[in-house]
């Protein structure tokens, strides 16, 4: 990385080789650069205003993202589904942050569902990734604080055979042991 801004990745053998939905917590704006270090060709969900952003969001539509608008809930759930399902099946890997917006570096906010619909609907596994990347990087800041910032990525989920609750909280499990030993 640059600015003095570290990457070190633990569980790279957890990287799955088969598209997957990678479900990470969501802190920084590091996520939508440095994720693409570690996993192969991906795309996420994103809010539709981030296309807005000069340069930046019109990189981002570059690379096939699944856009939505979150004034309508339903509507944006569905096109998840669908759309997410459509990249699978394209072999490209679909990130999902399921707090839909950023969170305060320590904090964890309420799962959603949309990226264990697209793993249900596929058949494929969920890499549940954790980073301290909002340490570094703070939600709503443009400063970068020199140091390393640590990805974790945890053993493939299968959802067959399990309700969304229950991957929820499977999930949502794993991130906060994860939380609490990276500090």
């Amino acid at each position: 990385m640059t600015l003095n801004i570290k990457l070190e990745v633990m569980g790279k053998e957890n990287i799955p080789t088969t598209p997957c939905v990678i479900i990470s917590n969501h802190q920084s704006t590091w996520e939508t650069i440095g994720l693409q270090q570690v996993f192969p060709h991906q795309t996420w969900v994103l809010k539709r205003e981030l296309l807005l952003i000069p340069v930046f969001g019109w990189a981002l539509a570059m690379l096939k993202p699944i856009i939505i608008n979150r004034g309508e809930k339903f509507k944006a759930l569905k096109k998840v589904i669908k759309q997410g399902a459509d990249r699978i099946n394209e072999k490209i890997f679909v990130v999902v942050f399921p707090e839909g917006t950023r969170q305060p570096y320590g904090k964890l906010g309420e799962y959603q569902k949309g990226g264990i619909s697209i793993a249900k609907k596929t058949g494929c596994d969920i890499s549940p990734v954790y980073h301290n990347a909002g340490r570094v990087w703070p939600k709503g800041s443009f400063i970068k604080y020199p140091n390393t910032i640590t990805v974790v990525i945890g053993k493939p989920i299968s959802v067959a055979g399990k309700s969304a609750t229950v991957l929820i909280k499977e999930i949502r499990d794993w991130t906060e042991s994860q939380a609490s030993r990276i500090i």
